[in-house]
């Protein structure tokens, strides 16, 4: 590797956590086999690795602090599908370096059939209509990639309906800590109470014990690894942040398009009657008596700040112009994406939505509908514009603070601590005099607390509320990860969710996998030097 590495891959030496670390060396794999000798040739030299996808992590779990960095970037085929005629399902193996952006291209139109595959594959494309099968796991950032999605269990707005992409993985390949393989598919290997036995390509048998901790009984959550007794042993691995091995292809299952597809964002007069909207689409309360026969993929949440700070945006930056005007009257937005066999269908549950927007305080009027692709389109963007937003702001203020970098939450609670997590965040913020905006996927209780610190004091002051709310959450009996992944970031909050004694057996459990501790050392719990 050139002396000036720095120079050469700085760009591999952060993520979208906007923290920088360093490395001494990087390869870019094309091969299961080029992933497997570049691991035994750290193994022998007791050299650390960090695995890379395409970086868009905000948890800085591809940041490298020492030793070697396998990007896979380049490893982004779709290797072969198969096609359940019986049960009618669709499944697809991919390799981890394939953007999200790259796979809705590939079901558009197969632009990513390659000659090596094989018959069965062939055969399955027969029932991939175009348009017909879509793959449901959507985060905010589109250029993510499929093994970095299944790392951190990431999951995105229409998790409400769909869940998170650990219900859309069949089967992985990982690369482990010696070299050696380990093809497992869903259903293969079931644990045993807490005892699992695993084997691998070359005969290998790992055996160890599940973890006594408990999770929380919160939909969505990646705080550490996933356990629980009698557990199908795939789910360990997804959401293990590349700590237990290295990715090297996935099988996931498609979800079947529906004919019509609306979106619809709702502005409400006040943050407590958009709950209130967003109780009543969860059929936990009835508003007027209104029956509601909407059956929303995503329920997204806009807080009165959000919107002001894109209605500044508006108004100074050409980026965000193709955005809809957000008017002065525009409180809070809560935005419903529904699927439905047909428009009729879903406007007779738009009518009775109606009444119950009034009911509330709000206005039927001011809604922002889309029914076709086009329009839906013009919604996303307004989605889209808040991280965009708050990225924007971000890179600014660290021009002159160069070791700021983003703040923000992804902790998720329980439904009937909702208003109260609200509460909690609001009266924080203010309190300590920080600039913050949420929004994100209130549907599971999942908002992201942006702050948007103005100086290294507030950085700081931040960073310490973050820890303050991941104890409460805990206490509330909620994740303080629900999609992102712990990464290195949310190392400390991951403490205040876990004793000491569940974070030692977390570690025991890594050890099991990579004993030396090679694989993102310091990712979900801290590295301890010399420890074997």
């Amino acid at each position: 590797m050139p002396n000036n590495f720095e120079q050469v891959y700085g760009e591999f030496l952060r993520d979208e956590s906007r923290q920088v670390g360093y490395a001494e060396s990087i390869v870019f794999p094309k091969t299961e086999d080029e992933i497997i000798a570049s691991v035994k040739e750290m193994s022998r030299k007791n050299i650390q690795i960090t695995t890379q996808g395409a970086r868009t992590g905000l948890a800085a779990s591809a940041v490298p602090f020492g030793g070697h960095i396998i990007n896979l970037s380049r490893m982004n085929k779709v290797t072969g599908a198969r096609y359940d005629r019986e049960n009618d399902r669709f499944f697809l193996k991919v390799q981890p370096g394939v953007l999200l952006t790259e796979l809705r291209k590939f079901l558009l139109n197969k632009s990513f059939v390659t000659s090596d595959w094989d018959e069965e594959s062939l055969e399955a494309l027969k029932y991939m209509e175009k348009n017909q099968w879509f793959y449901s796991t959507d985060p905010t950032e589109a250029s993510a990639s499929m093994g970095g999605i299944a790392a951190c269990n990431a999951s995105g707005a229409k998790s409400f309906r769909y869940g998170s992409a650990r219900d859309h993985i069949t089967g992985l390949r990982m690369v482990l800590a010696d070299g050696d393989v380990l093809d497992i598919k869903r259903g293969q290997y079931i644990a045993q109470g807490r005892d699992f036995s695993l084997i691998t390509e070359s005969g290998r048998v790992i055996k160890g014990q599940l973890p006594d901790y408990d999770m929380p009984s919160v939909k969505k959550n990646t705080s550490g690894y996933y356990n629980k007794p009698g557990m199908d042993m795939l789910d360990l691995f997804i959401g293990s942040d590349g700590t237990l091995g290295i990715i090297s292809e996935i099988e996931i299952e498609l979800n079947k398009v529906q004919d019509a597809c609306w979106g619809i964002t709702i502005f409400m007069p006040g943050e407590d009657k958009a709950l209130d909207l967003v109780r009543a689409l969860r059929k936990e309360i009835r508003v007027n008596n209104i029956d509601i026969d909407l059956y929303p993929s995503a329920i997204e949440f806009f807080s009165n700040k959000a919107l002001e700070m894109l209605r500044i945006e508006q108004k100074t930056n050409p980026a965000f112009g193709n955005i809809q005007e957000i008017k002065e009257s525009y409180h809070t937005a809560v935005y419903i994406e529904i699927e439905g066999d047909s428009d009729e269908e879903i406007w007779a549950g738009v009518e009775k939505l109606g009444d119950i927007i009034n009911s509330l305080g709000g206005n039927e009027d001011d809604t922002w509908v889309a029914n076709n692709p086009t329009s839906l389109e013009k919604l996303h963007e307004f989605r889209h514009a808040c991280p965009e937003c708050v990225n924007m702001k971000i890179d600014n203020i660290k021009k002159f603070y160069h070791n700021i970098t983003k703040l923000g939450s992804d902790m998720s609670v329980p439904n009937d601590k909702l208003k109260e997590v609200m509460k909690m965040y609001n009266t924080d913020i203010k309190e300590n005099n920080l600039e913050a905006v949420i929004f994100g996927h209130i549907g599971d209780n999942h908002l992201h607390v942006n702050i948007i610190p103005r100086n290294m004091e507030e950085f700081e002051r931040g960073k310490n509320l973050f820890l303050t709310w991941a104890e409460k959450i805990s206490k509330m009996g909620g994740a303080v990860s629900a999609e992102h992944g712990v990464g290195k970031l949310k190392v400390p909050f991951l403490e205040k969710m876990y004793n000491e004694k569940e974070i030692n057996e977390m570690r025991r459990l890594k050890k099991i996998f990579d004993p030396a501790q090679l694989l993102n050392r310091g990712t979900i719990f801290p590295y301890v030097e010399g420890e074997k």
